[in-house]
């Protein structure tokens, strides 16, 4: 099962690990009208979600750590995260999507990923 990564040592190997993984994800996902896909970006510093339409290659809701809204409040980057989770799925509802699939880009379900989507399915999104 090579999937076009090389392997290597220390961090290049994460990250290395990080896009064996992503690119496993994303042969089985993809957004449509329906169920668009719920994009999960993580970095050191903060969160970033987008809902995208694969179909038609258009955004059609995002949030951001940097967002006016969140950006300097108060809590850790799980609290973050969790703001980010509800804030991208107030603005889906908004855009009229109900369901959405969650890609979480290579990241292990856990931590910073986990707060977000837990929050985007109390804000009312399905999975």
């Amino acid at each position: 099962m090579a999937y076009g990564v090389k392997i290597a040592k220390g961090d290049a190997y994460k990250r290395a690990a990080k896009a064996r993984r992503h690119i496993r994800i994303r042969k089985n996902i993809s957004g449509t009208a329906e169920r668009p896909r719920l994009v999960v970006t993580r970095s050191n510093r903060g969160i970033t979600a987008q809902v995208i339409d694969d179909i038609k290659g258009h955004t059609l809701a995002s949030a951001s750590h940097l967002d006016a809204s969140i950006r300097g409040g108060e809590g850790d980057k799980g609290a973050q995260a969790k703001k980010v989770g509800a804030l991208v799925a107030e603005r889906a509802k908004a855009a009229g999507v109900e369901a959405v699939v969650f890609d979480r880009g290579g990241n292990q379900y856990a931590g910073r990923i986990a707060a977000l989507a837990d929050a985007a399915r109390e804000a009312g999104l399905k999975f």
